[in-house]
């Protein structure tokens, strides 16, 4: 059985969460969670909505775009912070690159 595959995460990658893990929010107490086997993860407001950006088509870039137009900020200093954010993720083993898809 192979281990988890870890990632580099830069501004080209399309990361995605791992089959095992899912983004969901918990009505009982009103936050949002990922959950994977034998393991649960809360993350911050703003990490919830990098993660629902990451689908694996976007790439880090795309995300930092589309995040620095929505708040009006250095789209420099957003980029740095999302690809902080997402290298911690998939280092915990919650983030994975999206695979190229074959016909």
């Amino acid at each position: 059985m192979a281990g988890p595959r870890h990632i580099s995460v830069s501004e080209a990658s399309r990361p995605v969460l791992p089959r095992h893990a899912k983004l969901k929010y918990d009505e009982t107490r009103e936050v949002w969670v990922i959950l994977a086997p034998e393991r649960v993860l809360a993350p911050d407001e703003i990490a919830v909505e990098v993660l629902q950006l990451c689908n694996g088509e976007r790439s880090v870039g795309d995300v930092s775009d589309q995040l620095a137009a929505k708040y009006a900020a250095p789209r420099e200093a957003i980029l740095t912070d999302v690809i902080a954010m997402l290298q911690d993720l998939a280092d915990k083993g919650f983030l994975t690159e999206a695979r190229e898809k074959t016909s």
